[in-house]
């Protein structure tokens, strides 16, 4: 007998009316048709509209479940997946349903009884869960591993309905028994059951000693690519106690490095890399290092999604070990067809892993980068040439002849972005490359951009002595003051301030001008209090205001991008993750994720960090409040002492506001500064004869 085929859209029916047909369907079928042939068919038009979200499918409730005990799997399949769709609309109807999943858990298919089972579970109606208690208990010791394992997931499935219950009765501890199971798949699957309870909990502890490990690590090869995938995120439950012990472990699991499946891939790297901290022989760590470098590599040859997953992690690992991937440079140049996500991520490890011996071929591969259509790209090479003339010093003057070379194009987000790098590169190596500052002013009407334009005025503003015409520059720049963003204003504020110390005859004009218009035309906090600073130090003290505005800065670096020790540690631990795609911290991501660390064991080695912020041993002590000349020697000498330094200020500022000079003020007024820009002004003492300004670094 034919049977005609019906095409999918024949499912999908107009819902008004429809009802009866389907219903009549359901029920009819002569005794001749052994296969239930009309029944799937009016079936898969109820699943097509439930599937379109078609609710009045509601109504065949009943007819479903009289469906339910008829012993064909297909049947049974559609009628739970009905039942698992429409119960919490319909709970007092749905009900009717668990006297036939009882005795389907009961049936000797092992397939019909873990599909019985995996329905009561997925229903959050409350009958439905008690129901399922005594039944899971039940089917935990089923001879089937398949029955067994569907009943570990269970588990985890009710306690997400109701963890008090679950923690009430024995189940916890009869999923734990499963861990002795002699299927490697119960296994993997009982550990993913735990280590779900255990995410979602704070009273349920997961441990697991070194015997535990070794048992589960034997088992690797035995279980699926996700069952291995459970079983290694259990592993990082181990606190190994001695060195030899991660070590061994570590040897043991490096084979799934080589595994198809990326997710066990980098789940093994997760966990080698948690092991890491507590191996003490650096030849070990070395090799282990070594062992990462090729699946990581590998990865790569995979589609763009996967690349992007484990180049955002390579990211990671570099910063915490930076030997893996230190000779593999080359894998990561761009291929024409990457996504520019993929693009984007590869340009910041050909960053990291340049050096001295490699520059050369890198600066090639960039400056081929710099000449791409996609603008976006082109800007993050072209930043990327100004970072590694910061970063590699012996390679800097090759870095800004490329650079050089690439702004005579012409072409203007080229010549902006070579704006900002090289303005980094002067603040990195000041007084060495200032030749380069009249290529720079002979583009000045490409820049239209706020980073670019007040990248150029604090080049104009800082090195005002050697540029002939800088205050006609800046002129220019001023002419639209007003409608400038407050990046740029602040540029030019200081730039303004700058050329009057360093050229007074030139600048005379322009900064009461500039002075006036931060103060009185500008609603912003942050540009106003920078004028009416800058106001009493020149009105002050000139000599002050060289020390504090033209005074000798640190220098910068180009690793301000790296993530801080504490987000880095726990990054690391989570390798793989979707928080490791973001680079934050995994509870910014889920708010309901355990946040991971590395428990205290004899064998843990810390690495020393460096806070920063913070003074360390061997720091040049002129970066302290004395290399501006606040405080002398003796801030020196209380290195790293936050109180001593806040002492020395409040001396030196107290000195300070007792001293007798001319400035801005007005005496009219009861006490404090008095802001006006046509009076000096000086402290106004209260009637004890003291500063009445004494609560101001509070």
């Amino acid at each position: 007998m034919f049977m005609a085929y019906l095409p999918p859209s024949t499912y999908l029916q107009r819902p008004q009316g429809k009802v009866a047909e389907l219903r009549l369907e359901l029920n009819s079928g002569s005794k001749k048709d052994k296969n239930f042939t009309t029944k799937k068919i009016a079936l898969k038009k109820i699943v097509a509209n439930m599937t379109m979200s078609n609710n009045d499918m509601v109504a065949l409730f009943p007819d479903i479940i009289g469906c339910m005990g008829i012993q064909n799997l297909e049947i049974k399949k559609m009628c739970f997946l009905f039942l698992v769709n429409y119960a919490r609309m319909r709970p007092e109807v749905a009900v009717k349903a668990i006297p036939v999943l009882q005795h389907d858990m009961e049936d000797p298919n092992p397939l019909v009884r873990a599909l019985a089972l995996r329905t009561m579970s997925y229903i959050h109606v409350r009958e439905f869960v008690e129901a399922t208690v005594p039944i899971v208990k039940h089917l935990l010791r089923d001879p089937d591993p398949y029955v067994r394992k569907t009943a570990a997931y269970t588990v985890a499935k009710l306690y997400d309905h109701d963890r008090h219950m679950v923690e009430k009765s024995d189940l916890i501890d009869r999923l734990n028994g499963l861990l002795r199971d002699d299927n490697p798949t119960v296994v993997a699957s009982a550990l993913a059951g735990l280590m779900d309870i255990w995410e979602r909990s704070d009273a349920i502890k997961l441990t697991i000693d070194y015997s535990n490990a070794s048992k589960m690590v034997a088992i690797l090869p035995d279980c699926s690519e996700w069952g291995q995938t459970y079983i290694l995120e259990a592993l990082m439950s181990y606190v190994p106690q001695e060195s030899g012990e991660a070590t061994l472990l570590a040897e043991r699991i490096a084979p799934r490095l080589s595994h198809s499946n990326s997710a066990v891939v980098l789940t093994c790297i997760r966990v080698i890399l948690y092991l890491m901290n507590y191996i003490a022989d650096q030849k070990q760590i070395s090799a282990l290092c070594r062992k990462l470098s090729p699946p990581l590599v590998t990865l790569l040859a995979k589609g763009p999604e996967v690349q992007y997953l484990a180049l955002r992690n390579a990211l990671l690992i570099l910063q915490r070990r930076p030997e893996v991937l230190r000779n593999d440079i080359r894998v990561f140049f761009c291929k024409y067809n990457d996504p520019i996500y993929v693009k984007v991520t590869k340009l910041e490890l050909i960053f990291m892993l340049a050096n001295e011996k490699n520059i050369d071929e890198v600066l090639t591969e960039l400056r081929e980068y710099a000449t791409e259509i996609d603008v976006h790209f082109v800007r993050k090479a072209v930043r990327a040439i100004g970072k590694l003339a910061i970063k590699i010093e012996p390679a800097a003057r090759r870095c800004i002849n490329l650079l050089l070379e690439l702004v005579s194009t012409k072409v203007t987000y080229i010549v902006q972005e070579a704006t900002v790098v090289i303005r980094n590169i002067f603040r990195k190596y000041p007084n060495q490359y200032e030749s380069i500052i009249g290529t720079l002013c002979e583009h000045l009407d490409s820049l239209d951009e706020p980073e670019a334009k007040a990248a150029m005025v604090w080049v104009i503003g800082q090195y005002a002595s050697r540029i002939e015409n800088s205050d006609v520059l800046l002129e220019d720049f001023l002419d639209s003051f007003a409608e400038e963003p407050v990046e740029v204003q602040l540029a030019l504020l200081t730039a303004t301030v700058k050329l009057f110390i360093q050229r007074p005859t030139k600048g005379q004009d322009l900064v009461p001008k500039v002075l006036k218009w931060a103060t009185e035309e500008t609603d912003n906090p942050d540009l106003r209090d920078r004028a009416y600073m800058y106001w009493r130090l020149l009105s002050t003290d000139m000599e002050a205001a060289k020390r504090v505005v033209m005074g000798e800065k640190p220098a910068i670096t180009a690793e301000s991008e790296k993530l801080d020790p504490q987000t880095l540690e726990e990054m690391c631990l989570n390798v793989g993750t979707l928080a490791t795609v973001y680079l934050k911290p995994v509870q910014t991501v889920f708010r309901s994720a355990r946040p991971k660390k590395l428990h205290d064991s004899p064998c843990l080695q810390r690495q020393e960090v460096a806070v920063p912020g913070l003074r360390q041993p061997g720091d040049d002590g002129n970066k302290s409040l004395s290399g501006l000349g606040f405080g002398g020697d003796k801030a020196v000498q209380r290195q790293g002492n936050m109180s001593a330094a806040v002492s020395d200020a409040d001396a030196y500022f107290a000195q300070q506001h007792t001293r007798q000079q001319d400035g801005f003020g007005d005496q009219g007024h009861g006490g404090g500064y008095v802001v006006s820009q046509f009076d000096a002004q000086v402290p106004v003492y209260s009637a004890q004869g003291q500063p009445n300004n004494a609560d101001l670094l509070l």
